[in-house]
Order: structure tokens, then sequence, then C-alpha cells
């Protein structure tokens, strides 16, 4: 291995490193904790080494939500291919973004609710923000029924679930009634 290529790995590692406790902080503190400061006191590494990589904590969001975006696609599809037949897969794929946004709060925030200077529904959109949405429109264009444009269709669906995550999260909602709202969701919007 050249010196050149040990850099880059030693580069990419770092990122790497940044971007998982900027993570792990949030998600066990909020954003309002992830600050250069105490990111480059738990990494060990001065603060100019940190922006090195990132320009700023907006960065560094940004970061994350392409990281959730891979994730969230890669646990959407695996739902779905699991699921027999279009109403269990669309079941199942509601059922798997509802828990994605439970069990990651702060990466549903940098992905939905924080700017991480990521551009969304343009055409210089980053690769893993198109992929998730493509994990989506892959179940949910097969159900959008006649005459509907399936991209038009996923967006629906996706601003409902959306809505689901975001409201259930803040406690606006009813735990008890989660279940219920997927299979409305899906029984009043897909066409199975």
């Amino acid at each position: 291995m050249s010196v050149q290529e040990r850099k880059q790995r030693e580069r990419a590692e770092r990122e790497r490193l940044i971007v998982a406790t900027a993570r792990e902080l949030a998600e066990q503190q909020g954003w309002d904790a992830v600050t250069t400061r105490r990111l480059a006191e738990r990494i060990e590494y001065s603060q100019p080494v940190l922006y090195s990589h990132f320009r700023g904590k907006r960065e560094i969001i940004g970061a994350v939500a392409l990281e959730g975006a891979s994730e969230m696609a890669a646990a959407l599809r695996a739902a779905a291919s699991a699921a027999d037949g279009p109403r269990a897969r669309v079941t199942a794929l509601a059922r798997t973004y509802l828990e994605f946004a439970e069990r990651n709060p702060a990466v549903y925030d940098a992905l939905f609710q924080l700017d991480g200077g990521l551009a969304y529904a343009q055409e210089d959109t980053p690769e893993p923000l198109k992929d998730a949405f493509a994990a989506l429109l892959e179940t949910l264009g097969e159900v959008a029924g006649d005459g509907v444009h399936p991209g038009l269709f996923t967006e629906v669906f996706w601003a409902a679930l959306h809505g689901l995550a975001t409201l259930t999260r803040a406690g606006r909602q009813l735990p008890g009634d989660a279940e219920r709202r997927v299979e409305l969701l899906v029984d009043r919007l897909a066409v199975l």
C-alpha cells in the first residue's frame, strides 16, 4: 500500500469516526449536544482536524443523514422482499419506516428535520437520498392505481408516514393505535 493510499484510508476512517460519534451523541443527548468541541474531545482529535473533514455541524448532520438514508433504504427493501404479496409488502414497508424513525430519532431528524445542507427532490440530490426514495417507490409504485403517477403516489404515502412518525414521536397520538393507523393507511391509499 502506498503512502497516499494509507493517508486516504486513515482520512476515511477519521470521517467515519466523526460521523459515528456525532450520531451516537445525538441519539443519547440530542443534536444540541453535538458541538465540534465535544466531538473533538470524544474522538481525541483537535478541532482543526475535525474541520479538515467537515466545515461544521451542518455538514456533519448531512453526513449522518446520508448514512441514515442508506440504512433506511436497506431496511425498507429487506422488509418488502420478505413479505408475500402487494398488501403485505406495503404494510411491511410502512411498519419498517415507522420503526426506523422510532429507533433512530437523531438520524430521522438529520434526514427530515434539520438542515444538513442536502438537496432534496432536485437534480443534485445525493444518491443515498434518491435511493431511499427509490426503496419506497419500488413497493408503492405497484399499488398506486390506474392513472396515478407512481412517484406522486409515493410522495403522498411517504408524507403520510412522515406525519405519523413525527406525531407519534411528539406524543401527539395514542400509542396503542399505531398498528391500526398503519392498516388504515394501507387500506385507504394503496390499490390492492
